[in-house]
Formats: C-alpha cells, structure tokens, sequence
C-alpha cells in the first residue's frame, strides 16, 4: 500500500468509487471525441428525435428522387453562369440532394478531422493549478472532466452541427473547405425559405444553386482553400484549456437544493464549462487574417451570386438577395458556436466587409479584377488590403 502521506504520491480521485472507475473503463480508449454521440446528437438535433434504436440513423425518409433530377436540371443553368462570371472552369461535380438530418451525419464526416483536431486541443492539458494539486475534491473533478470530456465534445460539436442543418440551404452555408469537393443541398429547408418569403421555387433553388457553385468553385483554387483550412486548422489547435474551469463550475452549483444529478446534467450540457477559458493570444494574435480570409469568401461568393442571379431570376433576385441577408444577420446560439470552436465569424459585418472588398475591386480594376486573387497563390489579400482594395490592386498588378 502506498504511503498516502507521501506528497510524491498521487491520490485516486475514484478509489473506493466503482461506479465512477466501471464508467472510466467504459469511455477509456474512445479517442477524444465520442463519434457515436456525436452521431446520435446530430440526428436528435437536425429532426428533434426519430432515430432507428442503436443505429443513429433517422427515420425521416429520403428525398424525392424527381426532386434531385431537378436540382440537376436547374445546375446546368447555373453552372455555366457561374463559369462565366469567375472565369474558372466550374467542377463537375452533379448536386445531390439530402434531409437535414442526412446533411448533419455527412458534415460530422466531412470535418472529422478538423473536430478531432479540436477535440484534442481542448483536452490537451493534465496539469492542476498548484493550489488544486492537492485537493482530492478537485482532483476528482478534474479526473471526471478527462474522462466525460469525449463524450462531451460529442455532445456538443453533434448538436451544434445538427441544429446548422435545421437551416442549411448546402454546403458553403460553413464556408470551410472540404477535403473531398461536394454539393449536397437540403430541399426541405430551402422549401421553407422560399414559402416564407414569397419567393417562386425554382427561382430560389437557382440562386441556392449558385451560391453552392461559386463556393465550390472557389474551393477548388488549391492556394484559397489551403490558406482557410491552414488558417482554421491553427485555431481549433491554438486553445489552451483551463483545468480549473470544470472544477470551478461544478463546485459553484448548489448541491443541496433539488436534483443533484440535474444539475450535474446542467453543466456538463453547457457550452462554456466545454470550452472554459480557453481562448488564447495565439489565437487572437490569428484572428484577422481568419476574419479577412472569411470575408473574401463570403464576399466573392455573394459576388458571384449577385451577378449570376440577376442574369437567370431577373427581378426577384433583389429579393432573395435581402431575404438571404436578413437570415445570415439573424445568427443562432450555434452559429455562435461554430465561431468560438472553430473562428468563422459570419454575419452582418463580415458580409459587408467582404462584399466592400470585391466591390471596390471591381469598381477600380474591371469585372476581372479578381482574377489576380483566383490565380496568384501571392495574392491573398491582407487584413489591411480588405479595408483599403485600391492597396490590394496595387501590389498584385505591380504599380
């Protein structure tokens, strides 16, 4: 028996607790994300329940197949409007279309890495704070967060990623880029949309279609996607977790009034004992050339978007453009979540930022004047350059 007078010693904060040492044996070996929460919460949160018991399928049937055709019908409209435009050769990749709760399981997939990577940085800290080092109570708490912190990233990025489909017209609704290039659009949801704002459907399936164009061709510029996904990839990995954070939340609650149990429940579902305080100088030293990256892609997208809506939708494109600003302003809990977990600030002011850029590009330098942007790994613009474009047609045109 070790000498528990022995400070050298480390204590076991589940001595003598099987229930707690059975439940760490169960989770040990998971990874840090649990992907089977993970799953299971994204389909509860895209459709509010329905799941086929122990698979984390949903139940909801599958999209009519005459619906694809249409999309596909509609895509080939676009998608010559959109090469036009941007003066690209636009992938070939056919639309396809999904439920929300099938577009949540497919993003889950398409980020894995990018979440794991997340995942691992929240978690990457084993050091107490001195004054907790020796107190069983925190050790236990710390020790309970190590071992609930998978499951609770599952939870969380699961949820977050299923309540996005609820709203998700595709896939550059996150403008992130994918490591495979995909189009795969949520016809309930774009449905709703249109019927909301008196928008005719096949008119707002064609502005949906080339706002996914655009956004996948941009994407398809190695040199713009790998600056995002660098610039994405350095901030899930630049947290830099709070090991008291935890212990400081479940030792606040008040245990002696009501369900313990509920209220142990409570924090662990919410978001900030998850993230605690986490966000680092390395991070906000990152933040503007992430929110200039971000800019220029919203900005260049809506461009596109503009330009091509205005060619094939005619009048109504004025409004599906002001109904689409109104539903980007109105950002949810989760979309505040995706911005804290994974740096993409999207809305109001990013939008006009973005759109103020290429507008000002175009202005001065033409209808091709982001020509230098899609073909020049040098030309990304600068944080500075997105306030002032007349800098930024300065240095990439050599004056």
């Amino acid at each position: 028996m070790a000498d528990q007078d022995d400070p050298g010693e480390s204590i076991d904060p589940f001595a003598g607790m099987p229930l707690f040492g059975d439940l760490s044996r169960a989770l040990s070996g998971q990874g840090p994300l649990n992907w089977d929460a993970a799953r299971q919460f994204a389909v509860l949160a895209a459709n509010g329940g329905g799941l086929l018991s122990g698979t984390g399928v949903s139940t909801s049937s599958n999209v009519d197949p005459t619906i694809r055709f249409k999309y596909r019908e509609l895509a080939d409209i676009a998608r010559l409007h959109v090469a036009d435009v941007m003066q690209l050769e636009v992938p070939a990749t056919e639309p396809d279309v999904a439920t929300p709760e099938q577009w949540a399981q497919q993003t889950l997939e398409a980020y894995r890495p990018l979440f794991n990577d997340l995942a691992t940085s929240l978690g990457s800290t084993d050091d107490l704070p001195a004054e907790m080092a020796t107190d069983p109570m925190a050790q236990m708490m710390a020790g309970l967060g190590k071992m609930m912190a998978p499951a609770m990233m599952g939870m969380s990025v699961g949820s977050m990623v299923g309540n996005l489909a609820r709203r998700a017209f595709g896939v550059y609704d996150l403008p992130i880029p994918r490591a495979t290039p995909a189009l795969v659009l949520v016809p309930a949801n774009i449905d709703a949309f249109a019927a909301a704002w008196s928008i005719e459907l096949d008119e707002m399936r064609l502005w949906v279609l080339a706002h996914e164009l655009a956004g996948l061709t941009l994407f398809s510029v190695d040199h713009i996607a790998d600056h995002l996904r660098s610039l994405v990839q350095r901030h899930v990995g630049g947290f830099r977790p709070d090991p008291s954070a935890l212990s400081d939340k479940l030792t606040s609650l008040d245990m002696d009034q009501g369900d313990p149990m509920a209220a142990m429940q409570q924090a662990f579902g919410d978001p900030e004992v998850l993230l605690g305080a986490v966000r680092s100088s390395e991070q906000m030293a990152l933040e503007p050339e992430l929110d200039a990256a971000v800019a220029v892609t919203i900005g260049v997208i809506d461009w596109v978007v503009d330009a091509v809506a205005v060619r094939v939708i005619g009048g109504s494109a004025l409004q599906i453009a002001e109904a689409a600003r109104r539903r980007r302003a109105e950002a949810s809990p989760d979309e505040i979540f995706v911005e804290r977990l994974l740096g993409i600030r999207l809305g109001a002011e990013q939008t006009a930022r973005g759109k103020a850029f290429v507008q000002g590009v175009v202005d001065r330098a033409g209808e091709h004047g982001l020509d230098p942007l899609f073909n020049d790994p040098a030309a990304v613009p600068t944080p500075n350059e997105i306030e002032a474009p007349g800098l930024w047609i300065a240095r990439v045109s050599g004056d």
